[in-house]
């Protein structure tokens, strides 16, 4: 039964190892001259000036949230157009009815406005 998980056991401890060497390499190669502006809490050269609680623009999510949704739905389309040829007329139907369902979803993104950055 060991015999059946033994490639899978090599592909994990190669990627371990890998892992570790590549770090390994990165720590003793790499240049380290630590100083007071490095160690501070602020690598960018200047203090912090605002709360870490400030209120965030929801638009940066929306858009976010928007592109993985139909980004998705289009992904869908590989597997189908791959297989088109043996789905026969019924799946052609079923797409069609997808595609239509994701262009009304769209235009009601648009028609609320939240491609709008103004």
């Amino acid at each position: 039964m060991l015999a059946q998980y033994w490639p899978v056991l090599l592909f994990i401890a190669v990627a371990v190892g890998l892992g570790v060497v590549l770090m390994a390499i990165g720590m003793l190669a790499g240049p380290s001259r630590p100083d007071s502006e490095k160690l501070s809490p602020y690598e960018c050269g200047f203090e912090a000036f605002e709360d870490a609680r400030m209120k965030f623009d929801v638009r940066y999510y929306l858009i976010a949230i928007l592109f993985i949704i139909f980004d998705l739905e289009i992904a869908f389309l590989f597997p189908w157009a791959v297989v088109f040829d043996k789905i026969g007329a019924i799946a052609l139907i079923e797409m069609a009815l997808f595609l239509a369902l994701l262009v009304v979803g769209f235009a009601y993104v648009w028609k609320k406005g939240a491609l709008e950055w103004e």
